[in-house]
């Protein structure tokens, strides 16, 4: 008969066929109780469907064992084999006093598969049974949290902390926090992060008190956490960019600039992080060091249209046409024909002397700013200068429909008269 030392070697040496072969004769003659927490080890390190087969083996054994039922459910669930976990948790009869149990695993299966109405009517038929039971109350809030309930779930855990309950491994107040926040209650998570604060001062709650402060425009607390994360967790990168975006709302550019500097020589990959370096280096005047900013954050994700908008608008403004065309051209071999940059292309065109493109360009952007007059002022100077007088006239009346209270309009009609 093969044992337990033999069955872990055979793991350690990661020979599969072997590893089942031992299972097989250790399943035949091992004790019940071994096979048990041999199944909860090999579950832990990865082995799932080994874990399974000797909980199939134990529930052969012991049929009527709903623990073994739900566990081995719990894996097939892990294994992505739903369809097989949902058959094996309808064997556990109402009557069991683990039935509560199932109700809540099933639950688990509903939630993962979007299921969220089947999900919260087994998890209410299971507070039936156990109503003074606060986990299946934290369960039904991690629910109606993801079904968007955020009012819902935060009221069953002010309820849990009215009533003092101790849950091993969850924080109320923090839970709290984040599912405000998750509502963009930002005002009422601030104080339930001050008070989770107090019990463990952890990254990522530090993390939310100060997002959360910066939603309520709160900027030197939401620097002070932040400075207080960074200084816990150097390496926590999203820090950088809040701290960054906290100090500019605070106009204090500067300070705004170096702490995103700062993230950026931490984390050199975060193209969000030269995406704001660079526009705080233009905010600077710092213009040669924000257009290399925002190349980077291009040169890391060429498809970054943010960053690609930000670069043409400013060489647009510089009226540097080849940079414009050069960065258009790239966005569009790459197949990302974006309409945003139509009327900055064709003035580039129009500025370059290259009419037709530049014809080309404006026409392509009218179905996109037809609502805008500056483009349509430029649109219709173009044609008035390009000798399209019927056209020109017809953009005229659009701009007159669009701001008829502006006589330039008007008067822009009368000289075509």
């Amino acid at each position: 008969m093969a044992n337990l030392q033999e069955i872990q070697k055979a793991v350690e040496q990661g020979d599969p066929n072997l590893l089942n072969t031992l299972l097989e004769s250790y399943l035949l003659q091992g004790d019940p109780d071994e096979q048990y927490g041999l199944s909860e080890w090999l579950a832990e390190i990865g082995f799932v469907e080994e874990a399974i087969k000797v909980l199939e083996h134990l529930q052969y054994i012991f049929p009527e064992e709903a623990q073994l039922i739900i566990d081995r459910a719990n894996l097939l669930i892990d294994a992505d084999r739903e369809d097989d976990a949902l058959n094996a948790l309808m064997e556990v009869p109402k009557d069991d006093e683990l039935y509560a149990q199932a109700l809540v695993t099933l639950a688990d299966l509903f939630q993962l598969q979007g299921l969220l109405e089947a999900a919260e009517n087994r998890l209410n038929e299971a507070i039936e049974l156990m109503p003074d039971e606060p986990l299946l109350q934290q369960a039904k809030a991690e629910l109606l949290l993801d079904s968007g309930r955020y009012l819902e779930s935060a009221k069953i855990y002010q309820e849990l902390e009215a009533q003092r309950v101790v849950i091993e491994g969850v924080n109320i107040s923090e839970r709290l926090a984040e599912v405000y926040s998750a509502g963009a209650a930002y005002e009422e998570a601030l104080p339930y992060y001050e008070k989770a604060l107090e019990d463990s001062a952890t990254p990522d709650v530090l993390f939310g008190a100060a997002f959360a402060a910066f939603q309520t425009r709160q900027y030197e607390g939401a620097v002070r956490r932040l400075d207080e994360l960074i200084g816990t967790d150097p390496d926590y990168f999203s820090a950088y960019l809040l701290k960054a975006q906290s100090l500019n709302m605070s106009e204090d550019y500067e300070a705004a600039y170096r702490a995103i500097s700062e993230g950026i020589a931490r984390d050199e990959f975060d193209k969000e992080l030269y995406l704001f370096a660079g526009k705080l280096a233009m905010k600077l005047g710092k213009a040669g060091e924000g257009v290399g900013h925002l190349r980077q954050a291009i040169a890391l994700d060429p498809e970054y249209m943010e960053a690609i908008y930000t670069l043409v608008s400013y060489f647009h403004t510089q009226e540097q046409d080849a940079e414009v065309l050069e960065l258009a051209d790239m966005v569009i071999e790459s197949g990302d024909d974006w309409a945003g940059l139509y009327p900055m292309i064709a003035e580039a065109y129009e500025r370059s002397e290259n009419y037709e493109q530049a014809t080309a360009y404006y026409d392509k952007a009218y179905s996109s700013f037809k609502e805008d007059s500056a483009f349509l002022k430029k649109y219709a100077l173009f044609l008035i200068e390009e000798g399209k007088r019927a056209a020109a006239l017809e953009i005229i009346k659009e701009l007159q429909a669009l701001e008829p209270e502006n006589p330039e309009w008007f008067d822009w009609q009368q000289s075509f008269e």
